[in-house]
Parts: C-alpha cells; sequence; structure tokens
C-alpha cells in the first residue's frame, strides 16, 4: 500500500527521519550533562584511557547509576564526543576526542563558557514560541516571549552580562589561537587595529602578543568597558562608544561575530561607521570580518551547511540578525560603499572576509 505516491519502505524511513529530529533536543541535554559531570577533566587529570567503573568513581557516580551511566556513554560516544577502544585485556576503555578536548577548562581552546551561554534557559526557551510569533508583530521570539529585546535583556541583568561575555571571550580565544596559526598574514603590515565589540579583549590580547607593533584598541559598549578592570592588557586601548555612531580611527576594523547580530540595514550602518574610521586600501586600510558564509566552509562534515543554517535560526530566535551567504554578503558591502572584499574560509564554520574602500 502506498499514500501519496511513497511506498510504505520510504514512509518507515521517513519515521526514522523524524524520530531523530523529534529526539534531537537529547544531544543539547547529553553535552549539557557532560559539562556539568565533568567528563573531560577527568579524562584529561587521569592522563590515560578510563574504565567505565574508573571514570564513574572519579565523578562520583554512585553504583545504583552505574548502568545509565554506561548508557549515557555508549550515547557520547556514538555522537563522537568521546571514544572507546580496547587494551591488551579486551577491557573497553574511553578517551578524548577532538570535541572532548574542547570542553577541558583549563585549556586555551576550552570552548565551555560558550557552550554554558548557548544551553541557558535564557537562550533556549524562547524557542518553544516560534508558531505565535510568526504571527505576531514582535521582531523576535526572545521578544515575543521576556516582552524586551535581547540586548536590553543583557543590560539588566548583570549576571547573563556576565555569562555572555565570558561565553563571547571563549569562543575568541579559539579563534585567536587559529588565526594566529593559519591567517597571521591577515595582520601583516598593519600600525593600528581596532576591535569593534571586542568585549573582554581576547583577540586584541592575541593581536598584541603576536605583533607588538600593532596599536590595539578594545572598542564596546561604555558599561562592557567600564566592567574591564581587572582584565585589561598592558598595550591594550580600551575605548567605550557606539558603533552606530562613530568608531575609533585604525588602519584596520576587526568585527569578530558582529554583524550576524543586526539585521541588513543596520550592518550597513556599522560597516559605514567602520569605513569613516580606516583609510582607503591604497593607504592599506581594511575592514577584517570574522563570520559565517552559508554553504561556504572548510569543515567537510556533512552537518556543516546544517549547523550553519541552525545558527541562523539561533539569530533569528534573539536578535535581528542573520547568518549570510556569499551573495548576501556582497549585497551589503556593495550597499555600504566598498569596492572589493576577500574571503578566506579557515574556521571551521567560519570564515575570514577582508573588506576594502
Amino acid at each position: 500500500m502506498a499514500e501519496m505516491g511513497f511506498t510504505i519502505t520510504e514512509l518507515v524511513e521517513a519515521q526514522a527521519q523524524v524520530w531523530n529530529l523529534l529526539l534531537s533536543y537529547l544531544k543539547s541535554m547529553c553535552l549539557k550533562c557532560s559539562l556539568e559531570l565533568g567528563i573531560a577533566d577527568a579524562l584529561k587529570k587521569q592522563g590515560k584511557p578510563m574504565e567505565l567503573s574508573e571514570l564513574s568513581f572519579a565523578l562520583s557516580i554512585p553504583p545504583s547509576k552505574f548502568d545509565c551511566f554506561r548508557r549515557f556513554m555508549t550515547t557520547l560516544v556514538h555522537l563522537e564526543l568521546f571514544a572507546e577502544q580496547q587494551d591488551d585485556s579486551g577491557a573497553t576503555k574511553y578517551i578524548l576526542t577532538p570535541a572532548s578536548y574542547l570542553l577541558v577548562k583549563d585549556e586555551t581552546m576550552n570552548i565551555t563558557p560558550f557552550l554554558t551561554l548557548i544551553l541557558d534557559p535564557i537562550m533556549c526557551d524562547s524557542s518553544h514560541v516560534f508558531m505565535p510569533w510568526f504571527k505576531s508583530h514582535k521582531e523576535t521570539p526572545f521578544e515575543f516571549y521576556f516582552g524586551k529585546g535581547f540586548w536590553d535583556f543583557v543590560g539588566e541583568k548583570p549576571e547573563f552580562s556576565k555569562m555572555f561575555n565570558e561565553g563571547m571571550a571563549s569562543d575568541s580565544r579559539l579563534v585567536s589561537e587559529v588565526v594566529m596559526m593559519n591567517c597571521k598574514d591577515v595582520f601583516n603590515g598593519l600600525k593600528s587595529i581596532v576591535d569593534v565589540g571586542g568585549g573582554k579583549g581576547s583577540m586584541a590580547k592575541s593581536i598584541t602578543h603576536a605583533f607588538p607593533g600593532i596599536k590595539c584598541t578594545v572598542f564596546d559598549l561604555p558599561h562592557v568597558i567600564d566592567s574591564l578592570e581587572e582584565d585589561r592588557q598592558p598595550g591594550v586601548e580600551y575605548v567605550g562608544g557606539d558603533m552606530f555612531v562613530s568608531v575609533p580611527h585604525a588602519n584596520a576594523v576587526l568585527l569578530k561575530w558582529i554583524l550576524h547580530d543586526w539585521d541588513n540595514e543596520e550592518c550597513i550602518k556599522i560597516l559605514q561607521r567602520c569605513k569613516e574610521a580606516i583609510p582607503s586600501i591604497a593607504d592599506g586600510g581594511k575592514i577584517i570580518i570574522i563570520d559565517i558564509v552559508v554553504g561556504a566552509s572548510r569543515n567537510k562534515h556533512p552537518y556543516a551547511v546544517e549547523t550553519q543554517l541552525l545558527f541562523d535560526l539561533l539569530m533569528m530566535n534573539i536578535t535581528s540578525g542573520r547568518e549570510r551567504n556569499e551573495c548576501e554578503w556582497r549585497k551589503i558591502f556593495l550597499s555600504a560603499g566598498f569596492i572589493d572584499y576577500k574571503i578566506t574560509h579557515f574556521l571551521g564554520l567560519r570564515s575570514i572576509i577582508e573588506l576594502y574602500h
């Protein structure tokens, strides 16, 4: 029997696909639980593969939960967050993977604060109201759910603001490590750079360390800059202001994961203010954008584009922004008065865009 021209086999396979979508929220919950348990930290501390009994003991898992923990780890291994290996006696032991290495809290490239931010209920809860939001006049599901825009919410909640800044800083540490290893030439020849929306200054610190001759300025909202008294890097200038009004002058402006927070018209305004702050291409001026270019990635994982699209939905959920493909980026650049750009796909799902006028 077939319905609408579909075979029974196709419909059964489709049911499996829909069930996978249905249960995908448990992937996030498994990730959250692994962070809270500190599984990656325990494996790193041990310094060698661990049997399940050793791992459960290190994490203070009671014996009554041993079989549940085994099932949990089986799923995490299937998701490639951790891996199994057999020793000479045939015993199964657990090891870190590249993914779980990023969860080790004392490592430079630890992204736990960013994951903690994205998994927080404040970031997740408004996704439950997509349907009524589509039929409302509110700008975002976040505003529909909480009664105010995301940036207003951040400004009124010091603890969440701190979590947000720490999450962004952890991402900047990873990005700066990769940029300085693989794309260092982007900064060659620059005498000064302004990190717009630079938060805690992680990118500026890395640039200053790698290029002592570049004068770095962290530019962000006044309340963000005022909160950095204990985190300031010697040799880095910190300036408070509004990127929609003006940007400090420099050879180059850095916009790391900034433009995806804003709609097209707002992006054009930001880029125009940045354009006013830098010299022309003939005098070595440029804007350095680190952001997603949808459909373009050096990451060959089959879920690369899917992840980019899911990030687009995250932006739709909490801000007026979006992730963009190259055609959409080009329209913004031309509208803002720029004449040329260069895209380098270097950072997993994100790219470096060098923009000139």
